[in-house]
């Protein structure tokens, strides 16, 4: 999965006359010299324009306000292959990440596939509690409770994803 996302600086329009594959139907405004660097970007490296795949209301396509500028110049892209991925791009109009930037998001779907490893699950009382296991982490990395109790919750939480 290839994402490549952030501030392109450049109007890719709502035309996409030219460039049918790499840029939906759906965009903002009118097509510049540098919207038109960007979808040949794209283009080149066999990438869609997320943003422009999904009608939208104004407020959850505009990624950038500034006093009466109101544009979209913040894109996120994939590859063609994985068009079918996204689910859904919007700028959310109630977060500014950067001064003068929406929030864009993406949801993507994903299909689980099923190893040919098999993976046992524990049974029974585990060797060491909870209790313990943050103990041991306190006195391994000289922390506090708290930031144990932390380190524990991530450990676990990048354990699950692997």
């Amino acid at each position: 999965m290839v994402v490549f996302a952030g501030d392109m600086n450049g109007h890719v329009g709502s035309s996409n006359v030219g460039y049918d594959g790499t840029q939906g139907s759906f965009g903002y405004g009118s097509r510049n010299a540098d919207g038109s660097r960007i979808l040949e970007f794209a283009d080149g490296l066999n990438l869609v324009i997320s943003n422009t795949l999904f009608t939208k209301q104004e407020a959850k396509l505009v990624t950038y306000v500034a006093g009466p500028v109101i544009s979209t110049i913040d894109y996120i892209m994939v590859r063609q292959e994985d068009k079918a991925k996204v689910r859904n791009v919007k700028a959310i109009s109630s977060e500014e990440c950067v001064p003068k930037h929406k929030l864009l998001v993406m949801d993507m779907w994903f299909k689980a596939t099923k190893s040919g490893v098999r993976i046992s699950r524990p049974t029974g009382r585990p060797n060491r509690t909870y209790r313990e296991v943050v103990r041991e982490d306190c006195q391994a990395h000289k922390l506090n409770k708290e930031d144990a109790i932390d380190h524990c919750k991530w450990r676990k939480v990048i354990k699950d994803v692997r």
